[in-house]
């Protein structure tokens, strides 16, 4: 019997080292079902290799990672996605030449694995990647651009149609790297609208910068320094702890 108490992602003790230096230094952290949980800090402070980490990317020199309480330390990245993850990265990564709804239906088909290369697939099977194309281009707010190249959209929106490919997963957790990342002041709030809303459907791990965006949509906040979790808690506790002031947000915080 599943326990409805025991976080949906969970590191035990996760460590990854480079020699001497420990990027990732023993970390333990728990992400709950229905919440966003954000992790910030300094530059250096290890949230990008606790990422990788998460993501299969990198292999842990010491810990654990459990996903539903099924131990995925050494799960390709590949086969993360599988057990219900999908991530979007700090970089755009799109088809640039095929259209908006291609990039969405290449990612619903995607899901499928190798199976995905059987040309003698159900008709069914081709109009569920289609339907789910379709749905998630309408959450999107992109139904009018579907035709034309992704390459031709905005950067924002690039990066809104990057989120958008991940759902199509249909994740049971969605890990998002520096979303608004090299976005435009107009095209922020449309991010954070839609992260917000995804919220309410989808268990969100937040690798995130901007803190007023950080502040505003994120159930639990961990605080990351030199490789280790200096604070966790909600956003208020973490915007008046003095150790955070020190380490990242400066005293005028």
């Amino acid at each position: 019997m599943t326990n409805s108490h025991a976080p949906l992602l969970e590191t035990r003790q996760l460590e990854l080292a480079y020699g001497a230096f420990k990027a990732v230094g023993g970390v333990d952290l728990r992400i709950h079902s229905g919440t966003i949980h954000t992790v910030i800090g300094p530059n250096g402070a290890g949230k990008t290799s606790l990422f990788h980490c998460l993501t299969g990317e990198r292999r842990p020199t010491n810990g654990r990672i459990l996903l539903d309480g099924r131990d995925i330390t050494r799960q390709p990245a590949h086969g993360r996605v599988g057990l219900g993850m999908a991530r979007s990265f700090q970089i755009t990564s799109l088809f640039q030449e095929l259209s908006v709804h291609e990039n969405l239906r290449l990612a619903a088909q995607g899901v499928d694995g190798w199976k995905a290369l059987n040309f003698w697939q159900r008709l069914d099977t081709r109009k569920r990647h289609i339907d789910t194309a379709d749905e998630v281009l309408e959450r999107l707010n992109l139904t009018e651009r579907a035709g034309i190249p992704a390459g031709e959209l905005s950067h924002g929106q690039q990066r809104i149609l990057e989120v958008g490919m991940a759902i199509c997963a249909r994740p049971k957790l969605l890990l998002l790297d520096e979303p608004t990342s090299g976005m435009g002041i107009d095209d922020i709030p449309t991010m954070t609208r839609l992260i917000g809303e995804l919220g309410k459907d989808h268990s969100i791990l937040l690798i995130e910068h901007n803190m007023s965006i950080v502040m505003s949509i994120s159930d639990t906040i961990t605080v990351m320094n030199r490789g280790q979790v200096l604070v966790e808690g909600t956003p208020d506790s973490v915007r008046n702890d003095q150790r955070v002031r020190e380490a990242y947000l400066g005293e005028a915080a």
